[in-house]
C-alpha cells in the first residue's frame, strides 16, 4: 500500500500577505444610525438557510423566546406596581396634613417588596435566556468554523487560485464573528423590544388614553427630524468609510515598501499623498460625527416636550381625580421606556442586515463545488513503480481557451524528466495536472498504467513529493518544519535529511540550531536557507515520484551545485520531474521535454537536443550570450 503521508505533503503555497478589509467607521456609541451596513443580495434566502442551519437548536431558541418574553412582562409591570406605593405615600401625606390619618408604611413596604420580587424574577429569566443564547451562538460559530475548515480541505485548487487569501480568510474570521455577535444580540433584542413596546403601550393605555395619545404625537416629530439628519449624514459616512480604506491601504503599502521609498527619495511625495487623503477623511469624519451627534440632543429635546405634555395633562387629570399621582409617575417611566425599544429595533435591523450578509457569504462558501475525493472501486496498488504516461492531453483553465494541445510523453520508472520552455509554455500546468489539482479536458494521464482519475486523490498525492520555487514554512522550530515531510521521523533522520540537502551546516550556525523557532513568515532566515529547508523536507518524505519546480532558483551558484549533487542522489531510482529555467541544472536528465505554446516541440537528452540545433539549443545558448 502507498504510505499514508497526507499530513506531510510537500506542496508549497504562494506566500501572499493577508489583506483584511478596513474596519467600518462608527458613529457615537459604536454602531451609529448613520453607519453604512453591508446588505445581503438575497436576504430572504440567506435567512432561510441560517434558520435551517440552526434547526438542531430550535428547542433552546424557543426557550430563549419564552424566557425573554416572561422577563419583559415582569419588568414592564414594575412601574405601575411602584406607582401604587407613590400614590399611597402621597395620600398618606395629605391625610397627615389634614389630620385625618397617616402614611401606611406596611402597605408601602409590601408594594416595594412585591416590586423587588418582580425585578428579581425578571433578572433571573433574563440571565437564563442570556446563558442559553450565548451557548447557542458559540456552538453555532464552533460548528460553522469546523464546517468551513473541513470544506477548505475538499475545495479544488482553482477556487483558491481565483481568490485572494484574505477573501477566504474573512469567511472563517470576520463573517463568522459578525454572524455570531449579531445572532447573540438580535434574537433576544427583537423579542425583548417588541414585548417591551407592546407591554408599555398596554400599560400606558390602561392608565390614560389621553396621555398616551399626547405621548405618541411626539414620535412622528422625532422620526422626521432623525430621518433628516440621517439623510444628510449618510453621504459623509460613506465618504469616511471609503477614505478610511484609502488611508489603511496607503499605510500598509508604505510600510511594506519603505525601503524602496527611501531608495528613490519619495518620502515627500508619499507624505503629500497621505495628507490629501487624510484631509478628506478628517472633513468627512467631522461632518458625519457632528451630524450623528445631533440625534441624541434632538431625541432629548423632543422627549422633554413629551414629558412636559404628560406632566401638564397628568396634573389636570389628577386634580379631576381621573388618575392618581402614582399613575403619573408610572406613566412618565413608561414614556421613557417607550422610545428605547424603537431605537433598539432600528439598531437590530442593521444587525440583521449584517448577519444576513455574513451568513450569505459563509453559505456561498459552503455550497462551493468540491473535489471528488474518492472514486468507486479505486486503484490501490501495493507499490507505485513510477511510470507516467501523458496520452494526448488537452487542457485549458477555461474550456474555450485550451493552453495544452495534444501533449504526449512516456516516462519510465526511475527516469529524470526535465520540462523546459519559455514563460507561459505550460510547464507548471503539467505538474498541476499530474497532481490532479485540475483534471484534463481530454486525453489521459496514467501512473503505473492506470488513469490517475481512477485513484483516490489522497492516495495519488501520497506518491508525490514537491519542492516549489515559492517556499512555505510555518511558525515553529526548524526541526518541526523539516519533520513535516514525515511526522514519524526521528531526530537522527531529520538531521540526515538536512545534511543531504546541505542545510546542516547553516542550521548549526543559527542560535538554537535545530530548535530555533521560525517566525510566521520565516523572515528570520534567508530565502536561500528557506529553500534548503524545503528540500530537506522533501528528502525526508522519501516519495516514489518527485516534482521539483525551480527548486534551486533561490540559492547561489556554488550552493546550487552542491544541492544538485544531493538531488541527483535523491532522484536515483525515483521518477522525477524537474522544471528549470537555468538549463545547466538539467544536463544529466534522462529526458528533456521542450514545451512551447502548450506543445512538446522537441524531446531527447541534452546532447541530442543540442545536436539538433533547434529551439532547445537556442534557449541554452541564449544563457551565455552577452
Amino acid at each position: 500500500m502507498i504510505t499514508k503521508r497526507r499530513a506531510c505533503k510537500m506542496s508549497e503555497n504562494n506566500n501572499e500577505q493577508f489583506k483584511m478589509p478596513p474596519k467600518r467607521p462608527r458613529g457615537p456609541m459604536g454602531r451609529g444610525p448613520g453607519m453604512v451596513t453591508e446588505k445581503a443580495r438575497d436576504f430572504k434566502g440567506s435567512t432561510k438557510k441560517l434558520i435551517k442551519y440552526l434547526g438542531r437548536y430550535w428547542a433552546a431558541i424557543i426557550a430563549v423566546m419564552i424566557f425573554a418574553a416572561v422577563s419583559t412582562v415582569f419588568s414592564v409591570a414594575g412601574p405601575k406596581v411602584m406607582g401604587k406605593a407613590t400614590t399611597a405615600l402621597a395620600e398618606g401625606l395629605m391625610n397627615k396634613i389634614a389630620g385625618t390619618g397617616g402614611i401606611d408604611f406596611d402597605y408601602i413596604a409590601k408594594v416595594l417588596l412585591f416590586t423587588l420580587a418582580l425585578y428579581v424574577v425578571s433578572a433571573i429569566f433574563m440571565f437564563a435566556q442570556g446563558l442559553i443564547m450565548t451557548g447557542i451562538t458559540q456552538k453555532t460559530c464552533y460548528r460553522m468554523r469546523k464546517d468551513i475548515t473541513s470544506k477548505i480541505n475538499r475545495m479544488p485548487m482553482k477556487y483558491f487560485e481565483s481568490r485572494t487569501y484574505g477573501e477566504v480568510l474573512s469567511r472563517i474570521t470576520n463573517d463568522v464573528d459578525t454572524l455570531g455577535q449579531s445572532l447573540n444580540q438580535s434574537i433576544t433584542q427583537i423579542i425583548t423590544s417588541v414585548a417591551t413596546l407592546v407591554g408599555t403601550l398596554v400599560m400606558m393605555l390602561s392608565i390614560s388614553p389621553l396621555m398616551t395619545l399626547i405621548s405618541l404625537v411626539i414620535l412622528p416629530v422625532s422620526m422626521i427630524l432623525i430621518s433628516f439628519v440621517i439623510k444628510h449624514s449618510q453621504k459623509y459616512f460613506r465618504q469616511q468609510q471609503e477614505y478610511l480604506g484609502h488611508i489603511n491601504g496607503q499605510v500598509e503599502e508604505v510600510y511594506g515598501g519603505h525601503l524602496v521609498i527611501k531608495a528613490y527619495n519619495k518620502e515627500a511625495e508619499t507624505v503629500k499623498t497621505f495628507k490629501e487623503a487624510n484631509n478628506v477623511l478628517y472633513k468627512s469624519a467631522w461632518k458625519s460625527q457632528f451630524l450623528s451627534g445631533l440625534m441624541m440632543p434632538i431625541m432629548q429635546f423632543v422627549g422633554n416636550l413629551g414629558y412636559a405634555g404628560v406632566a401638564i395633562s397628568g396634573g389636570i387629570l389628577a386634580i379631576k381625580n381621573v388618575i392618581t399621582i402614582g399613575d403619573i409617575q408610572a406613566f412618565i417611566q413608561y414614556v421613557k421606556n417607550f422610545t428605547q425599544p424603537i431605537q433598539q429595533i432600528a439598531q437590530v435591523a442593521n444587525q440583521l442586515q449584517s448577519m444576513a450578509a455574513a451568513s450569505e457569504r459563509v453559505f456561498e462558501f459552503l455550497d462551493e463545488e468540491e473535489e471528488d475525493i474518492t472514486v468507486e472501486n479505486p486503484v490501490k496498488p501495493d507499490h507505485i513503480e513510477g511510470s507516467v504516461e501523458f496520452s494526448h492531453v488537452h487542457f485549458g483553465y477555461n474550456p474555450d481557451q485550451i493552453i495544452i494541445n495534444d501533449f504526449s510523453a512516456k516516462v519510465k520508472p526511475g527516469q529524470q524528466v526535465a520540462i523546459v520552455g519559455p514563460t507561459g509554455a505550460g510547464k507548471t500546468t503539467m505538474v498541476k495536472l499530474l497532481m490532479r489539482f485540475y483534471d484534463v479536458s481530454s486525453g489521459a494521464i496514467l501512473v503505473d498504467g492506470h488513469d490517475i482519475r481512477d485513484y483516490n486523490r489522497a492516495d495519488l498525492r501520497d506518491a508525490f513529493g514537491m519542492v516549489l520555487q515559492d517556499t512555505w514554512l510555518f511558525k515553529g522550530t526548524i526541526m518541526e518544519n523539516i519533520r513535516y515531510g514525515r511526522l514519524d521521523a526521528t531526530d537522527e533522520e531529520v538531521i540526515a535529511a538536512a545534511k543531504a540537502a546541505h542545510a546542516h551546516h547553516f542550521i548549526q550556525t543559527l542560535p538554537g540550531g535545530y530548535d530555533m523557532e521560525l517566525n510566521e513568515d520565516a523572515s528570520n532566515v534567508s530565502q536561500g536557507q528557506k529553500q534548503l529547508l524545503t528540500i530537506a523536507r522533501a528528502i525526508l518524505a522519501d516519495n516514489p515520484i518527485l516534482i521539483l519546480d525551480e527548486a534551486t532558483s533561490s540559492v547561489d551558484t556554488r550552493t546550487e551545485i552542491r544541492i544538485q549533487k544531493a538531488l541527483d542522489n535523491l532522484m536515483k531510482g525515483r521518477t522525477s520531474f524537474v522544471i528549470a529555467h537555468r538549463l545547466s541544472t538539467i544536463k544529466n536528465a534522462d529526458m528533456i521535454l521542450v514545451m512551447k505554446d502548450g506543445d512538446i516541440i522537441e524531446q531527447g537528452t541534452h546532447d541530442e537536443l543540442l545536436a539538433k540545433n533547434g529551439f532547445y539549443a537556442e534557449l541554452y545558448n541564449s544563457q551565455f550570450e552577452e
